[in-house]
């Protein structure tokens, strides 16, 4: 590094480039977005919690899904926000840091989390009479305990390589939240090492789960399939379809993100997909689970009738 080079202590967040007026408006819209993610994930919490017939292993990975969107739409959504009504839309560097770290360690726990609610649903339709045995509530937290263990030090990789480099300039980010591609253009030194580990992590734990994910639900479609009773099979792809819808959203807005070309991809395009999965995803899944599983729907009228009669 040359004496010259300054480190930033601040960083600008470009965000959406648009006009005043717009961004009132989009203000308005992420506003009501993101109430409705924190309030449909807060929902189903609710529900599980308070309905006895929601406490299995199922339901239990939905409770860390649920936690996990919350988290990964606070760490990202209210700076957005912020900046949106605010002239001055700089950050700290070191918070910028942590939004990049947690940023990361939530998107890396959704992703294995999904594998383990198809995992969930192989078992359960495949091999029935052992469901109890094979998915009982020690083998449920080992698989979600390492999810959220392995993620965070997925995440903390991706932090000790950054955190190895010089950042000297330039002090703007074109994204609205420090997302890790856009961060490393700030750094004034080689960058390979990470766009290599990025794209190897992207590896395992997007298209290797993705793949474990397509697997399992195609061992599940032949399992429905066989299914004698039409009440059956109609619960069976009713549960299994909200997950795939849920599973296809996230993961291929994930996949084009880090993983096709970037050339194919304007800056403005990247903040839209961007935006897919840090806040669509989140706000959708609770919708998707409750509006396709009719065991939610049965819990949320048993709910809301006691809530009547008391």
């Amino acid at each position: 590094m040359g004496g010259n080079q300054t480190w930033i202590t601040e960083v600008i967040l470009l965000g959406f480039q648009v006009d005043p007026a717009l961004e009132l408006f989009l203000f308005g819209l992420f506003c009501l977005f993101y109430t409705l993610t924190l309030l449909g994930n807060g929902v189903i919490l609710g529900l599980i919690c308070l309905d006895a017939r929601l406490h299995s292993p199922m339901y239990f990975f939905l409770t860390h899904l649920a936690i996990v969107d919350m988290s990964y739409a606070s760490n990202n959504v209210p700076k957005m926000l912020a900046n949106l009504v605010n002239l001055k839309r700089t950050i700290s560097f070191v918070p910028c840091i942590m939004q990049t770290f947690l940023y990361l360690a939530f998107a890396h726990i959704e992703c294995l989390i999904l594998v383990v609610m198809s995992y969930d649903r192989f078992v359960a339709i495949c091999h029935p009479l052992h469901y109890t045995v094979i998915m009982n509530w020690r083998m449920c937290t080992v698989l979600t305990s390492t999810s959220w263990v392995f993620s965070f030090l997925l995440a903390l990789v991706h932090l000790i390589l950054i955190l190895r480099l010089p950042f000297c300039g330039p002090h703007e980010i074109n994204h609205f939240f420090c997302e890790i591609l856009s961060v490393l253009k700030l750094a004034c030194a080689d960058t390979r090492l990470n766009q290599v580990v990025i794209f190897a992590a992207c590896v395992f734990i997007l298209v290797g789960p993705l793949c474990l994910v397509l697997v399992s639900y195609s061992r599940i479609l032949l399992a429905i399939l066989r299914i004698q009773s039409e009440e059956g099979r109609r619960k069976a792809f009713s549960t299994c379809s909200s997950h795939l819808c849920v599973v296809g959203l996230f993961f291929g807005s994930a996949i084009v993100m880090y993983m096709a070309p970037k050339s194919n991809h304007p800056e403005e395009q990247q903040k839209i997909l961007s935006l897919f999965y840090s806040l669509f995803n989140p706000m959708l899944n609770p919708l998707i689970y409750s509006l396709r599983n009719t065991e939610v729907k049965g819990a949320l009228r048993r709910v809301l009738y006691r809530q009547r009669h008391i």
